[in-house]
């Protein structure tokens, strides 16, 4: 049957860009990197953060083996004498700072008194023995009960001989590191990136949201719709870029408004020409086919009908191209719609091919039950008009085909989503599965198909279905022995109420 425009593949690769790059994968990019930026300069303060809190460690670490080094002389001026029997441990009185600094950290501090030999003779025993070799203080780090000591051990000349004294503190700077990091960086520093992770999100949705609705404009408008955008909806960034937009749609739009013009034109011209030619032969076909002549110009006859039909051929192309210019769902756009009787048109289109089907002995029916909808009058009735032509052409002798309009079943109650149809049924030879896609573009036949057509009845009719936002759909008009047959061609319109 005939033809019609469908989806170019230049619009279908379009299609699948649109779908790789959409609003979801835009804002994620920028999500990304955002994020990237903002936790690589988070990242670095926290290093630096790290790197300042261990020299601050490392200095506090260093003041206490000052403050230990300082106090082991104190703690050997404590032994006042030696031990009064050999079981017992040398006499002590605690200095003043001494006792101030075990008092100062009660369980994290403590002294240990050794012999010449590291053996233990006062203090805490807990405290691991160290025999320095030199009268130098030696520090070094235990840990006892889970906590890291920093011991100082030095011998000393007391009033009870060589003695090994040993200073602990269990507030070492070191051992407090570690939490202090966690807590004062890393865990400041891991909330702020959480809260930067929300912030980022909250704020890319929210500087992108004119972009996003200006990407989805687009994407959403039809192939021909070459209209500019406003440019004072979007972002002035973003204003360039439409301004760019907007000139390359007008030079698209010109460039094909000049060819719809070219075919418009040309259609009109070939019209009045191809009239009068069509004229001439039908009298003289009349003329040649009279009973007083048959017998004489029988050649004549023959030749003459084959050029009644290319020139009926010729002026119905001329006719579908013109109308297929006019359908273009572009130059509709600013026309405004009207209200059409569905029952009215389909029945005007019967009685212009009424003539058509009689003369095949097709037997053209009506069902037609009330229903308005909004759109172009003449464009429905080109689309319809066509449907027909196509089932009565494509019929074979003593067929059926039936026109139908009404409310889609279902619908009526709900006034939301009310639609109403306009479909034309034949008991045709129909149209295979795999060809119902390429049916509806422009100069193409199906396989097989027998009388004359130019490919593009299908075509008109699908075209108008754009203008009006609505779908041809192609199916079978019935299933016998398993095999579908026929073809019913439906259009389905909101119902006006």
């Amino acid at each position: 049957m005939g033809a019609g425009t469908g989806v170019t593949p230049a619009h279908a690769v379009a299609g699948s860009a649109a779908a790789a790059h959409s609003p979801s994968a835009m804002k994620s990019g920028l999500q990304r990197r955002l994020l990237l930026l903002l936790l690589a300069p988070l990242s670095l303060f926290a290093v630096v953060s790290i790197y300042f809190d261990y020299q601050a460690a490392g200095n506090a670490a260093l003041q206490q083996d000052q403050q230990l080094r300082r106090l082991a002389p104190m703690l050997a001026d404590s032994v006042i004498a030696p031990a009064n029997t050999s079981s017992d441990g040398p006499v002590l009185l605690l200095a003043p700072p001494i006792a101030e600094f075990i008092k100062g950290r009660p369980g994290f501090a403590g002294y240990r008194v050794s012999n010449a030999t590291g053996a233990h003779l006062a203090g805490d025993a807990w405290i691991s023995p160290v025999v320095p070799t030199t009268r130098e203080p030696e520090f070094h780090s235990m840990e006892d009960d889970g906590v890291t000591y920093r011991v100082v051990a030095q011998r000393f000349d007391t009033r009870a001989g060589e003695l090994i004294l040993q200073l602990a503190d269990g507030s070492d700077a070191r051992q407090q590191w570690v939490r202090s990091v966690f807590f004062k960086v890393l865990m400041p520093n891991l909330i702020l990136v959480l809260a930067a992770a929300f912030a980022v999100n909250w704020a890319v949705t929210r500087a992108l949201r004119p972009l996003l609705e200006l990407k989805e404009a687009v994407e959403r408008r039809s192939p021909r719709d070459l209209s500019a955008i406003d440019p004072l909806g979007t972002p002035a960034e973003v204003r360039p870029l439409v301004a760019s937009l907007n000139r390359l749609f007008a030079l698209v739009n010109d460039q094909a408004e000049g060819q719809r013009r070219f075919v418009a034109d040309a259609a009109h011209q070939l019209r009045t020409p191809l009239a009068g030619l069509q004229a001439q032969v039908e009298a003289w076909a009349q003329a040649a086919s009279a009973p007083a002549a048959r017998g004489q110009v029988t050649l004549s006859v023959d030749k003459v009908m084959r050029l009644r039909s290319a020139t009926r051929r010729t002026s119905q192309l001329a006719n579908q191209l013109l109308a297929l210019s006019r359908a273009d769902a572009s130059s509709m756009s600013g026309q405004p719609a009207q209200r059409v009787d569905l029952k009215d048109l389909c029945e005007s289109v019967l009685a212009s091919h009424l003539d058509a089907a009689s003369a095949k002995n097709i037997d053209l029916g009506l069902d037609a039950r009330f229903a308005q909808v909004s759109g172009h009058e003449w464009l429905l009735r080109e689309l319809l008009g066509n449907l027909v032509d196509n089932a009565v052409k494509y019929t074979p002798s003593a067929g059926t085909v039936t026109i139908r309009c009404g409310v889609v079943e279902g619908a009526a109650g709900n006034r939301g989503s009310a639609q109403a149809f306009l479909e034309v049924e034949d008991d045709g030879p129909g149209i295979p599965d795999a060809e119902r896609t390429r049916a509806l573009e422009r100069f193409y036949r199906v396989p097989g198909t027998v009388g004359e057509g130019n490919g593009l009845g299908l075509a008109i009719a699908n075209e108008i279905a754009r203008v009006h936002r609505a779908q041809l759909v192609l199916e079978p008009a019935a299933i016998r022995d398993g095999k579908p047959t026929g073809l019913r061609v439906r259009l389905v319109l909101p119902l006006l109420a």
